[in-house]
């Protein structure tokens, strides 16, 4: 199967899934900041602290059922996950000592906040040979600016660093 393939069909599905292209997450009061988790007690969060957990809609997990689901009650967007349970999965993962993952939970946060087919897009532009420098920095900056994702941005700007003293970029 070839690449171009491949990406209708991811493309397919996620429009499938969907339906109409998702917006960006709101912002929202974030309930992270206010919870201090003790891995022992709280995880898995879903069942242990289940109140933590909502969808971007706002739905608890309880209001997640497959009679509602059928009846189209809950719908592909109720299901996705949010930044905030991805920043409480990081800070339990940093309290039993997995800091690598816990950074690539936070990285994960940041990104609900970008559609999908945008992350899509910056995927391609991140393989090698597919950007100029010039285009990796204007997505960094995009991904700080419009989606507040710093520690994005922070990454794709190491790797057009990286790219360029490893031969990597796609030349003008």
């Amino acid at each position: 199967m070839d690449e171009n393939t491949l990406e209708q069909i991811v493309r397919e599905v996620l429009k499938s899934l969907q339906g109409p292209a998702p917006t960006p997450q709101p912002t929202v009061q974030s309930t992270v900041s206010k919870v201090d988790l003790d891995p022992a007690k709280d995880y898995p969060l879903a069942t242990k602290r289940a109140d933590l957990v909502r969808t971007p809609t706002g739905k608890g997990l309880g209001d997640i059922t497959l009679d509602k689901t059928l009846s189209g009650e809950v719908t592909p967007q109720d299901v996705r996950i949010t930044g905030d349970t991805l920043r409480l999965q990081a800070e339990v993962a940093e309290k039993v000592g997995r800091p690598q993952f816990a950074r690539n939970l936070r990285r994960a946060a940041e990104l609900t906040r970008v559609p999908d087919e945008r992350i899509l897009v910056i995927y391609r532009a991140l393989r090698p040979h597919r950007s100029t420098k010039e285009e990796l920095l204007a997505v960094a900056t995009e991904l700080e600016e419009k989606y507040e994702a710093k520690a994005n941005a922070a990454l794709v700007r190491e790797a057009a660093k990286v790219y360029e003293q490893r031969g990597l970029l796609r030349t003008a």
